[in-house]
């Protein structure tokens, strides 16, 4: 990063929702991740490379869970954020045994992430023993030994965490969790507890299944689309072109967010002519410009307005619910003074969005991370649901939930079984189908993973891909956590800040990556995933390997299990190495709806997994049917002189993977230590714009009071927040979110609302 505070340079005056003109998401994008996929890889390896992204022959983006088109795919079918993962993994830079030689573990503790992000791939499999100060080669042999001999010293298997990334296939996460449930634990905390853990729990509960309702082809169909705390321009752009669609074939869209976000304002879509030499295509009809955490007091009031209008599809009501009469009963009566507060709208404004839920027969309901990572998270989901119940938007063309996944096979993985607390059903299929016994007791979550290891439950910590220390909430809680294993191994491509926060021993054990061919005993292998919309396909790499000392996910798992187990298991796992088909018979007879996976999947678009509300109006609920819920509304209380701080990506940012340190559609250049506040906050608080701050938040931790949490050096930058809150990027934000502050039920951090003040440097 610059020694310099980081820019910012944006016309006030453009963010201004009444000037959407200013804003626009496409065409200098893509220029710019074509400039950065050459810098990383070159002229013709970038041809090679992008020319097979999100292509039937070709492989999935390792970014992102947007579906791929059913049917006819551009050329380029890939967006700006897509072309930087792949730049990333496919870079011609490369770390070796001379890199780590040359660097001790402490001089890279002091580099930021963007930097150690930087280097390239990691070649070679590397171990950092007790007491020493840098890391040395290791053979895999001895890695697998390694490993093998810290889990079965154990004296208990639930002293073992096994962490797994949304990026891990069908094939790698269905043999994991089965080596993980093999050795005799559930702690299988994965990235999902983080992010839309609460959607699945208020799905589950409301409509029997913890996945959204809608195809790609649902927003050909929409009359209205509502975006919820989302921002697809950063985090899902290839969603644009999906809305842009839906524009033009008469669709109106409702933006809700505390932030006036580049791709909903205006998109130019590089895909065409008219993106290029045009202005683009305006997307959002109705900005919704809504405190933090205000969206579930919003769609109380959106509910009681169709209530009180009787704008109701009572036929699916009285068909397909249960509880309606209980919910109308909680919301006959609204506080409309606690909704104003919570939401900062108008009655005005709250009555015309609901307008628009009347006049569209079909609507889809969209959300992401600003709905999910509240302490009252699942009961907002559940209030979402309740609305779209009402007017029956569910189980028909062109409606239906859509919670709208993040990382690329996050949604595949917890099919595939990476969960710490999958059913019955689940487990005993594969008792039964690998003559096994499998543990009931439910594993650890994320946090109380971290909590484990703080405490000396947690012992070994086993990574398969991802970045958990720059994932995770309250930064130096989870460092020192880590440092209290005997062993951290992580499974990873490149050099990431969990490297550097280690056990006593750890471990670096360097995979192939989406772009790589991964050649076996039997032959070339492609490996599946699940994309967002439940949509099972092939991923098949075609680069050459970045080193010849690289192993498939797949075969770490396997070659793992084999040392850990031992050669009288009964689970084939030499086989499945050989030939992944073999893993694919298996997940046919034991995951549901993946029946005859090995034919299905090789259909050109792959295939689309069973989901009974969307195909047949059919509900697995405790009640058979679709539950209406009733909550009571959280108003949450903000002091005096405080403000409420939610964490969120910069554009040149997936996850915890910083692609450079601007953020195009914020203004904001060269630096991320910055926090966006309202000008009218910042004059209130007699702060200036561009002024360097300390922020502290405030946990009340009971019964010690309050616990204070710092994060130094941030930036002032005016925009155009809801009054009262204030935005920052993660995961430089992270140490400020209290690891015990998390959603009711789901159990996921509360990174979207954070209680804190700003002090003058």
């Amino acid at each position: 990063m610059s020694s310099k505070p980081p820019q910012h340079d944006v016309d006030e005056s453009a963010l201004e929702v009444s000037t959407p003109k200013t804003w626009a998401a496409g065409i200098p994008g893509v220029l710019v991740s074509l400039d950065r996929a050459v810098e990383q890889m070159g002229v013709g390896r970038t041809v090679k490379t992008l020319r097979l992204l999100n292509q039937r022959e070709g492989f999935d983006c390792p970014g992102c869970a947007w579906p791929e088109p059913q049917g006819h795919r551009k050329m380029a079918e890939f967006c700006e954020n897509g072309a930087k993962a792949v730049a990333e993994e496919a870079t011609k830079r490369r770390i070796g045994p001379e890199f780590f030689a040359e660097h001790s573990i402490e001089s890279l503790r002091t580099k930021t992430d963007y930097w150690l992000g930087q280097q390239g791939r990691i070649t070679e499999p590397m171990v950092l023993r007790p007491g020493a100060t840098h890391y040395t080669p290791i053979s895999w042999d001895a890695a697998f030994t390694l490993m093998a001999d810290e889990l079965t010293s154990l004296s208990s298997p639930d002293e073992a965490i096994f962490y797994t990334s949304g990026r891990t296939s069908n094939e790698a996460a269905f043999l994991y969790q089965l080596l993980v449930r093999s050795f005799g634990t559930n702690n299988l905390p994965d990235c999902s507890n983080m992010c839309h853990e609460s959607s699945g729990s208020a799905l589950n509960e409301t409509i029997g299944i913890g996945k959204g309702s809608v195809s790609i082809k649902d927003f050909d169909l929409a009359d209205l689309i509502v975006v919820i705390g989302q921002n697809p321009g950063t985090n899902h752009p290839r969603m644009l072109s999906a809305l842009e669609d839906a524009k033009k074939n008469g669709a109106k869209i409702i933006a809700i967010n505390p932030l006036p976000e580049a791709g909903l304002m205006r998109f130019k879509n590089p895909q065409n002519v008219a993106g290029v030499v045009g202005r683009g295509t305006a997307l959002s009809d109705e900005f919704v410009q809504i405190k933090v955490g205000g969206d579930q007091a919003l769609f109380q009031a959106v509910g009681h307005l169709l209530l009180q209008w009787d704008k109701l599809d009572k036929t699916f009501i009285e068909a397909k619910t249960h509880g309606f009469e209980a919910y109308a009963e909680s919301l006959r009566e609204l506080d409309w003074d606690a909704v104003l507060t919570a939401t900062g709208l108008t009655r005005e404004q709250i009555t015309r969005v609901a307008g628009m839920f009347v006049d569209s027969k079909r609507t889809i309901a969209c959300w992401a991370m600003g709905l999910t990572q509240h302490k009252h998270s699942v009961p907002t989901i559940r209030e979402v649901t309740n609305v779209m119940f009402l007017r029956g938007m569910i189980g028909k063309p062109g409606a239906g939930l859509c919670p709208v996944r993040g990382h690329s096979n996050v949604q595949g993985d917890r099919t595939m079984g990476i969960y710490e607390k999958m059913p019955e059903k689940f487990l005993l299929a594969l008792e039964n189908e690998f003559s096994i016994s499998v543990p009931r007791k439910h594993g650890f979550d994320t946090v109380d993973a971290i909590n484990a290891m703080r405490q000396g439950r947690g012992k070994v910590f086993i990574a398969m891909g991802g970045n958990f220390v720059s994932a995770t909430p309250d930064t130096p809680v989870t460092e020192k956590a880590l440092e209290q294993c005997s062993l951290t191994a992580h499974v990873s491509t490149k050099l990431n800040r969990s490297h550097v926060v280690h056990g006593k021993t750890a471990l670096i054990l360097p995979a192939l990556g989406r772009t790589e061919s991964d050649v076996q005993h039997s032959g070339e292998q492609f490996v599946t995933v699940e994309d967002s919309m439940s949509v099972v396909h092939r991923s098949r790499g075609r680069l050459k390997p970045a080193s010849e000392q690289l192993l498939s996910e797949v075969s770490i798992v396997c070659r793992l299990a084999r040392k850990t187990l031992g050669a009288s298991h009964p689970v084939a796992w030499e086989e499945f190495e050989k030939d992944y088909d073999v893993v694919r018979e298996h997940i046919s007879r034991v995951v549901p709806g993946c029946t005859d996976y090995n034919t299905r999947v090789r259909q050109p678009d792959g295939f689309v997994l069973p989901h009974p509300p969307r195909d047949s109006q059919e509900f697995a609920t405790a009640t058979g049917k679709a539950n209406f819920t009733a909550n009571e509304m959280t108003v949450i209380e903000i002091p005096e002189g405080r403000l409420l701080m939610q964490t969120l990506r910069s554009h040149d940012q997936y996850n915890t993977t910083i692609y450079g340190l601007d953020d195009r559609y914020r203004g904001v250049k060269d630096g991320r230590r910055v926090v966006f506040v309202n000008p009218d906050d910042i004059k209130a608080l007699g702060f200036s714009d561009g002024q360097m701050v300390n922020i502290i938040s405030e946990w009340k931790d009971d019964p010690t009071g309050v616990v204070e949490r710092r994060a130094e050096s941030f930036r002032i930058v005016s925009y155009s927040t809801a009054r009262g809150c204030v935005a920052t990027y993660f995961p430089e934000a992270n140490p400020l979110v209290p690891l015990d502050s998390k959603a009711d039920i789901s159990g996921t951090p509360t990174s979207k609302s954070v209680i804190v003040r700003l002090e003058a440097i």
